[in-house]
């Protein structure tokens, strides 16, 4: 009767760990693609970037224009016409930033604000931060979903 007992508080256990992680196993995920973006130094054929907030990761994907390609070929041999780069993001206030990439003296992010299809620059020299423009996109898609 005992090992009835403890087998029955088992499977009720086991019942409430399934529906709990049911209920928390239920997300939101958003992404935010911003396309078609314009700089003022280069010219591409594509230019989007790609924020899933629920990975926190940001993809860029690009394609010079044969202009832009030739003169950056000039001076780096590695250069290649079609590139994707990957970031991780977060969150901080209603800005989304890369990771720091440099040194704790001197590093750079980019700087995402939602629903504002300006993409910045964040420069830190000393602990001093400059922030700058660096592309202008036409197109914002937001997508939410949930599962």
């Amino acid at each position: 009767m005992l090992i009835k007992m403890k087998n029955v508080n088992y499977l009720k256990n086991i019942l409430i760990i399934f529906l709990l992680l049911s209920i928390y196993s239920h997300s939101h995920s958003e992404v935010i693609i911003l396309s078609k973006c314009k700089n003022e130094k280069n010219t591409f054929k594509k230019n989007e970037y790609i924020l899933d907030l629920e990975k926190s990761l940001m993809t860029r994907n690009f394609i010079y224009n044969n202009k832009s390609y030739k003169k950056y070929k000039l001076t780096d041999l590695s250069i290649k016409k079609k590139n994707k780069i990957k970031r991780f993001i977060y969150n901080e206030e209603n800005k989304i930033l890369t990771d720091k990439i440099g040194y704790p003296q001197f590093y750079t992010q980019l700087l995402f604000e939602r629903d504002q299809p300006n993409i910045k620059i964040k420069t830190v020299i000393n602990n001093e931060p400059a922030v700058s423009l660096l592309s202008k996109c036409d197109k914002i898609e937001v997508f939410d979903s949930e599962s």
